[in-house]
């Protein structure tokens, strides 16, 4: 029974793989944690609301307390990786089980953000362990890590500038809120939850930590703990994002598609799709969802954009229509999410976290090979490192999107030709089918990865 590489850092147990499942392993340590919740209610009140992921008990073979079984996830996401609405939605949910935790006699001990992941629709709290019993008269012990890990880049991204989001890949234990409280706008001290919660908070953080000193233990009680948590859930409620227009945020209503191009181009991605066997599929690029949509009835989707408001979009579009098999996600494709933490491996690269079915890479190639200066063939031994099948579409230098790239730029990609497009795939892919997207000079392609 050995532990995935992150899932270390909890002394009561780890998570861990038995022929493919992910499992729990409950130590003696949490024995009486989890009976608490388990028998108070906590338990059935949380999954019955779908904020907790549910699990049953597995055959213990002698070691630890506990064998659990959780609901599998379909993917494993990272705070760095989501959309503004995505955070906020896990920093409420968060508070909402601290309060119904307190009203069972139990707290969250940690408030970490990867503790929250997007499960059949829904932000749901995935670490059952992090519930332990409440002792009258203690504080909060997880606050500062909920104002790391939420409220702070939260505030960021509201008072300041979106990137700022970026800030959590270099602070995966939340970002200090020293850094926060320089960051934010003046005008955010005028506001009672910012000033108490990241700016007040780091003053008394560089205080102790100056001096040397541990803060004395205070009595806090219940009334104004749940104040606290209260107050807390004010001020994220708060906050909202006020995006502006970007580049790829209204892509499909600022195309050079036109209707009968679109319809077509529609109905042979779903014509291909048909054609694609497995269970996950990746829409790189995928802007606010339309094509990972046509895929969904068929595929769990990783719906990956790069522009921060079309992942936004996509994300309110899921929740909207309680949709359960997309999950929307920001990637840069020529600067994925890389291995983070301890030894590199407790936060997993995009490359290592989940094999991919079928990759949809539509209306991309152009971005990647001009835009960002990635021979094809390099491109086309990416996907073929992560993709089984790959439909791809080929847009021409005749193309208005590709003639506005290189309005700004000289034109040094005499190899980006549907012939050398074809050339540098066929290196890693057979080409199963292509079809011309009527009224362009697109095509659309199904391959298949080579094997050898």
């Amino acid at each position: 029974m050995k532990p995935i590489p992150s899932s270390f850092r909890d002394p009561n147990g780890f998570l861990f793989l038995r022929d493919g499942t992910y499992c729990r392993m409950v130590a003696q340590s949490y024995a009486k944690h989890y009976d608490l919740m388990m028998s108070s209610g906590l338990y059935r009140d949380l999954t019955d609301k779908n904020w907790l992921i549910k699990h049953s008990e597995d055959v213990n073979k002698g070691e630890g307390y506990k064998i659990l079984v959780p609901e599998q996830l379909n993917y494993v996401s990272y705070p760095y990786e989501w959309c503004f609405s995505q955070l906020k939605d896990a920093a409420m949910l968060t508070l909402n089980i601290q309060l119904s935790a307190l009203e069972y006699g139990m707290t969250l001990k940690d408030a970490s953000a990867y503790n929250v992941q997007l499960h059949k629709g829904k932000m749901t709290f995935i670490d059952t362990l992090s519930f332990e019993q409440y002792e009258p008269g203690t504080p909060w012990v997880a606050y500062r890590q909920y104002c790391q890990h939420f409220l702070a880049p939260l505030a960021l991204i509201a008072h300041r500038d979106f990137r700022t989001l970026h800030l959590l890949r270099a602070y995966i234990d939340g970002l200090p809120l020293d850094l926060a409280s320089n960051l934010l706008p003046k005008k955010s001290w005028l506001r009672y939850g910012l000033l108490a919660h990241i700016h007040l908070h780091a003053i008394t953080q560089k205080k102790y930590a100056g001096e040397g000193k541990r803060a004395n233990k205070v009595h806090v009680s219940l009334l104004q703990l749940r104040g606290l948590i209260e107050s807390l859930k004010v001020t994220v409620e708060k906050l909202h994002w006020k995006y502006s227009q970007t580049e790829w945020g209204d892509y499909y209503e600022d195309t050079n598609y036109i209707d009968q191009a679109m319809d077509n181009k529609e109905q042979n991605v779903s014509k291909l799709l048909k054609n694609c066997s497995g269970d996950i599929a990746a829409d790189f690029g995928a802007n606010t969802g339309k094509f990972s949509r046509l895929a969904a009835p068929d595929f769990f989707v990783l719906s990956h954009d790069i522009d921060e408001v079309a992942v936004e979009r996509n994300y309110q579009q899921v929740i909207k229509n309680e949709e359960d098999r997309i999950q929307p996600l920001l990637l840069d494709l020529t600067n994925p999410s890389p291995g983070l933490g301890w030894g590199n491996i407790e936060r997993t690269s995009f490359l290592d976290r989940k094999n991919i079915d079928v990759g949809l890479a539509l209306a991309l190639i152009h971005h990647i090979a001009i835009s960002n200066n990635v021979p094809l063939h390099q491109a086309a031994k990416f996907f073929h490192s992560i993709c089984r099948q790959l439909i791809i579409e080929f847009v021409p230098k005749e193309d208005s999107q590709v003639k506005r790239l290189l309005t700004t730029r000289k034109d040094v990609f005499p190899n980006y030709t549907k012939e050398g497009f074809e050339k540098a795939f066929k290196q890693y892919f057979t080409i199963e089918q292509s079809i011309l997207i009527t009224g362009t000079e697109r095509t659309l392609y199904l391959m298949s990865r080579k094997t050898s």
